[in-house]
This record gives C-alpha cells, sequence and structure tokens, in this order.
C-alpha cells in the first residue's frame, strides 16, 4: 500500500523548475533540502477560495463544542492516572494504558492545544490562553504557553530557515540519515519538538509562560501528593508515547514531509509548480485529532475550526481533490523510516524573502478574532 503523497504529487503535463523551485546544486553546508524561491502556497490559494467561494469566510470562528471535548479527555486521563497510582510501572496493563489509552488522549489534548492557539475554543482570546493551560495538565509539562507563538510562527513563515521550528535543522538532518537514525527520531520524534524550537530562537518570557508554569507544577505537585508518583510517570509517559511510534503520531511526519522526491527540470519561471510541501489525510484517526489530517485545509485558513474543515474541503473540493494526499499515518511512519529515499532532508525550505513574494499573513488571519500583535510570532 502506497500513499497518494508517493505516488503522485503534479499534473502528469507539468514541470518543476530547478530554477524556480529546487536548489540544483548544493548549498555550502552541502544540505539536501528542497530550497524553494517561491512564496508558500497557502495564502495565494486562501485568496482565490475566497474569490471563487465567498461564503467560506463564514466558517472561521470557535467550535463551542472544543471545550466539551478537552474537559472530557482531561477527566478520563485523571481517572486512568488515579486508578494506576498503584500499579508498577513496567507491568503490561500499565504500559498497554499508558499507550491505547494515555497516548491517544495526550495526542488528543496536543491537537486540542493546537486548535487553541488560534483562539477556536472561544471568542475571548484571554479565554483561550487559559483554557490552553487547563488542556496541558494531564500532557504533564507545561508548553501550551510556548507552543502557540512558534506555531502561529510555522504558519506565517512556512519553511523559512530559522523561523519556522518545525523544520528538521540540517544537523538533525546530517546526523539522522540512515534507518536507525530515522528509527531513533520517530521513536523520540516528541523531544525533538519540544526542543528543537528553543534552539532556532528564543521566545521572550511573558507572564503567561510564567502562569502556564506554576500551574503545572501545582498541579503535578497536588496529583503526586494526593495520589503518588506512579499516577504523574503515567501522564508523562502517555505524553512520550503520544509522541513516539503511535499511529496518530504519524500526522507530525505527514504533514510536510516530501515522500516523492521532485527530479528538478531546467525550465523558464513561468512554468514552475512548486513542490508540495503540506499533505493532508483523509481517514478514521481525524476523529481523534481534531480533523488534523486535513491539513492543507488547515494551513489555507487556520481561522477555520476542526468541525467545519470537512465543509471547507466539499465547498473548495476542486482546489483539493488534485493534491497530494497520505492514506494511513501509520504507514507514513513505516515509510519514512524504510525508505532510502525519504528522510529528514525531505523538507521544502525558503530564504525570509519567499515568503513575501505575495505578503506575509496578517495577524488576523492566524486564528479567529485575532486583533493585536503575537508576542514572539516572527
Amino acid at each position: 500500500m502506497y500513499t497518494r503523497a508517493a505516488t503522485a504529487t503534479i499534473q502528469p503535463e507539468a514541470k518543476i523548475s530547478a530554477k524556480a523551485v529546487v536548489n540544483p546544486t548544493p548549498s555550502p553546508d552541502n544540505d539536501k533540502f528542497f530550497w524553494a524561491y517561491t512564496e508558500e502556497p497557502h495564502r495565494t490559494r486562501r485568496q482565490a477560495i475566497i474569490k471563487a467561494h465567498p461564503e467560506v469566510t463564514k466558517l472561521c470562528g470557535p467550535e463551542p463544542l472544543t471545550k466539551y471535548c478537552v474537559l472530557a479527555v482531561v477527566s478520563l486521563q485523571l481517572a486512568c492516572a488515579i486508578s494506576l497510582r498503584n500499579t508498577p510501572i513496567f507491568s503490561l496493563p500499565f504500559f498497554f494504558t499508558a499507550y491505547v489509552v494515555g497516548a491517544t488522549a495526550n495526542q488528543n489534548l496536543f491537537l486540542a492545544i493546537h486548535e487553541i492557539s488560534h483562539n477556536l475554543a472561544f471568542k475571548s482570546p484571554t479565554a483561550n490562553r487559559l483554557f490552553a493551560v487547563f488542556a496541558n495538565l494531564p500532557i504533564g509539562v507545561p508548553y501550551s504557553a510556548a507552543f502557540r507563538p512558534y506555531h502561529l510562527t510555522h504558519h506565517k513563515s512556512l519553511g523559512v530557515d530559522g523561523l519556522d521550528t518545525d523544520l528538521p535543522t540540517a544537523i538533525e538532518a546530517f546526523f539522522l540519515d540512515s534507518l536507525l537514525g530515522k528509527a531513533f527520531f520517530c521513536t523520540f520524534q516528541i523531544l525533538f519538538y519540544a526542543l528543537r524550537p528553543m534552539m532556532v530562537y528564543q521566545l521572550p518570557l511573558t507572564s503567561l509562560h510564567l502562569f502556564n508554569i506554576l500551574f503545572q507544577i501545582a498541579f503535578d505537585y497536588v496529583l503526586v501528593t494526593q495520589a503518588g508518583p506512579n499516577a504523574l510517570w503515567y501522564l508523562i509517559i502517555s505524553s512520550f508515547l503520544a509522541g513516539s511510534l503511535h499511529p496518530c503520531a504519524g500526522h507530525f511526519i505527514a504533514e510536510h514531509y516530501v515522500f516523492n522526491r521532485p527530479l528538478p527540470v531546467i525550465g523558464p519561471m513561468e512554468t514552475a509548480v512548486p513542490v508540495p510541501e503540506t499533505f493532508s489525510y483523509y481517514g478514521p484517526l481525524n476523529a481523534l485529532t481534531y480533523n488534523v489530517g486535513l491539513h492543507n485545509e488547515h494551513h489555507d485558513f487556520p481561522a477555520v475550526p476542526w468541525t467545519r474543515l470537512p465543509a471547507l474541503h466539499d465547498i473548495a473540493k476542486e482546489f483539493y481533490t488534485d493534491l497530494p494526499c497520505h492514506t494511513s499515518w501509520t504507514w507514513v511512519i513505516w515509510q519514512f523510516i524504510w525508505d532510502k529515499e525519504v528522510g529528514l532532508w525531505c523538507r521544502v525550505k525558503r530564504m525570509d524573502g519567499g515568503r513575501k513574494v505575495g505578503g506575509a499573513w496578517g495577524v488576523d488571519e492566524l486564528g479567529a478574532n485575532e486583533g493585536n500583535a503575537v508576542v514572539g510570532v516572527r
């Protein structure tokens, strides 16, 4: 079984121009990333969709259901943590529950925080910030406050070297460019996503960061004193497994890694077709992950909540039908590890100027009810 991303990326008659899209010669540091010299595709497609289907703008705005889903999953994780308080960590019941229930639940909370970062749980930005801190609790370590500016920068500066912290660094790609290296990356990718942003650029410390840290520490302290250390270990291990070799973790790789290596064809700039750099997934795991698989749709319209992304896809179907997509997140992980042609180098990168060809994203386009500049977004 192959993903469509591995078998079809552009129309048969299209040509990829090495001059316009892919750097035909190695850069000074000999990296193998796909260097693009065009702007990221989402803002342009967003404008085209709005022109063709102006009604899609009515899909934007908060989704009230989100807060109830978060409350249910937080309650589930607390119940599991307390029920396993006397269960040995190195036991089958503990690991089975942490992998099947805990990892799935915490991946769900990762993506709930992702939704909330776009102001899609409440109309009030402040309410969204505080609710993200609440959703963060079963993850065990504070990260929601830092995630938001890094993630909005990922949208605003997709693929921009030195800004988009979703991009692997050249050091990662070089040292993990092997079967064992890729297996290591997939096993510990949650740590890469947690630590890499701080290595790329530093965020200013705000009162929200401080609140997130102190509130999480207080929660962890109460949990350990009242239920014992195993309860906290359950949450932390669940978070680790959620970003490891878990089916839902396949979305981390599926979203932006290029599985069909482009073959540069020298040609005129005006005939160039950019290498696809965002890939959707329309399978059943979207039901557990806030429809994050509809990733082209999400990047085109960050202010459309998870419940309305399928409607966006249906309304603007002619813009999405021919785009490459994945059919299985589990297969994505398997292919990423075993396919010699796929690895951490398989990402589209652009220099800062590339994002300014058609104008950078405005803050108001990155989420619902976003009126002011976001501290840390570049």
